[in-house]
């Protein structure tokens, strides 16, 4: 094979060489279709409300949760009661979210996303209320704290050369990718992540967005945009809002769209904290802390949308710092304590085939599907054996012969976010075969 030149170059240079290569494109695309079809089949098909009802019976409320709730339902009543919309639309609207949670087919995805909900319905009430019942807009605070903090304007810097590249560059992800990657980081934990880790995203995404929406609300301050255009003159609520540097792509696009949308924005003082930073910071911190092996990705993603924001003329640095630091505390106040250690999280494959640490299998006529969590564990031991490593090794007789040694994680199915899990004999087996492995 090719690679045999490659093999006894490494060993002249003294690198170790892996033995788990995929030998083929089938080694990295069957894992991923595995995940995908072992995804859907943990989902809950039942459409009767008496398992919905029957849990929440079961529930053991904590002081955390009862609080999470308590904010929830404060949030929607305040928010229901200063719509102007007829009183039947605002009855509807938590009536059909109770019908969809009743469900279980349904509520497996509305009740993890009611925090985003609230958020998002938090968000656009916040049109409606009084401008006399409304704190007075900062209109000269966040640039005197860039300044003080940073030594200049920063993101007045950022605004002095355009170029309608960089206009694209810049949109792309303030734009584009801003709306879309928490669909996809959600979907990525919820077919490659442990259990319970789209919950978790679900609840941390979505309460980080609405501290940040009320933190909006009660410190109302104006963004560079409004620097540019009315300088430091006082502001009122009548005032619309300014696309700002998008404008440059509503010419680029020939429309009016963002010119549209951010001039009848339901915020449209809400620049501290930027929570287009917060999101960034919270997708990253997700990716980091389950899928590592990308973080200068993820982060850079980060910055290049910090620069954006800036250039755009949307938010001061300090807006930036401010969301990154809501998404740093929330993410870290709602973690699981499954999640704290990362060597030892449960994540979706089993070493018992169906024991108590799997995933349980779908029924279909009596008899049991295909278990692909096993299926992916088989294909994770067969890749310690597969081609490319034996003719490595007949390359290099010289090496020792040394078993590889395995990380200690236990593959199972935890307690995670109000799931029903396993966290009895299952993981303390588990843990115990993992501090064996460790005194070996």
């Amino acid at each position: 094979m090719a690679i045999a030149p490659f093999a006894r170059l490494l060993r002249r240079m003294s690198i170790p060489l892996p033995t788990n290569l995929p030998t083929s494109p089938s080694h990295l695309l069957t894992p991923a279709k595995l995940h995908v079809a072992a995804a859907f089949q943990r989902l809950d098909l039942r459409l009767s409300p008496a398992s919905t009802i029957e849990r929440a019976r079961k529930w053991q409320p904590s002081a955390s949760g009862v609080a999470q709730l308590a904010i929830m339902f404060a949030v929607w009543v305040y928010a229901l009661s200063v719509m102007t919309a007829p009183l039947l639309v605002r009855i509807a609207i938590p009536a059909l979210w109770a019908l969809v949670v009743l469900v279980p087919f349904s509520s497996q995805l509305m009740w993890p996303a009611t925090p985003v909900l609230t958020w998002v319905i938090l968000f656009f009430s916040a049109r409606y209320i009084p401008s006399d019942a409304r704190p007075a807009i900062h209109v000269n605070l966040l640039p005197a704290l860039e300044s003080v903090m940073y030594g200049a304007n920063i993101s007045d810097l950022q605004t002095r050369y355009t170029h309608p590249l960089l206009d694209i560059l810049a949109w792309l992800p303030y734009g584009v990718l801003h709306f879309m990657l928490p669909v996809v980081v959600a979907l990525l934990l919820w077919i490659f992540g442990p259990r319970g880790s789209a919950q978790y995203w679900g609840k941390a995404f979505g309460f980080m967005n609405l501290f940040g929406v009320i933190t909006q609300i009660l410190l109302p301050c104006a963004a560079p945009w409004y620097e540019i255009i009315h300088g430091l003159t006082p502001a009122n609520y009548k005032m619309s809002g300014s696309p700002g540097g998008l404008l440059r792509i509503d010419r680029v696009f020939n429309s009016n769209g963002y010119t549209n949308t951010f001039g009848s924005a339901p915020l449209v003082f809400g620049a501290f904290p930027s929570l287009h930073s917060g999101c960034a910071v919270m997708e990253a911190l997700f990716l980091a802390h389950f899928f590592p092996f990308l973080k200068p990705l993820y982060w850079g993603y980060v910055g290049i949308l910090w620069w954006a924001t800036m250039y755009l003329s949307h938010h001061y640095l300090i807006d930036l710092t401010g969301g990154a630091s809501l998404s740093v505390l929330v993410f870290y106040l709602f973690m699981p304590d499954d999640f704290k250690d990362i060597d030892n999280i449960h994540w979706p494959s089993s070493a018992g085939g169906g024991g108590a640490g799997a995933y349980e299998m779908v029924q279909s006529n009596g008899h049991a599907e295909v278990d692909f969590d096993e299926e992916i564990r088989k294909l994770e031991e067969e890749g310690d054996d597969s081609a490319i490593a034996d003719d490595v090794e007949s390359q290099l007789p010289d090496s020792p012969s040394k078993p590889r040694t395995k990380r200690t994680v236990s593959w199972g199915e935890t307690r995670v976010l109000g799931e029903e899990g396993s966290n009895g004999e299952g993981s303390s087996s588990s843990q115990q075969q993992a501090q064996s492995a460790n005194r070996q």
